[in-house]
């Protein structure tokens, strides 16, 4: 399958989507009041799960966005 320009900027839309969300969603986490371990152990699993999506879906942004470059 070739992806298009279109495409590469969907991918880089949703990589900047999630981290935009997710330092937020950090923020929140820390200024919230006293919770059980787990809690904290959970939402920073998700957090980093999450950021390692938006690094892969932005690097394969890039490199979709670099190639319709080039073949154009």
């Amino acid at each position: 399958m070739k992806l298009e320009r279109k495409h590469a900027f969907v991918l880089l839309g949703i990589a900047v989507w999630n981290v935009v969300t997710y330092l937020r969603f950090i923020k929140a986490l820390v200024d919230t009041e006293d919770r059980p371990t787990g809690y904290y152990v959970a939402h920073t699993i998700l957090i980093i799960v999450n950021l390692v999506i938006a690094g892969v879906l932005g690097t394969w942004g890039v490199k979709a966005y670099k190639a319709a470059k080039a073949s154009s």
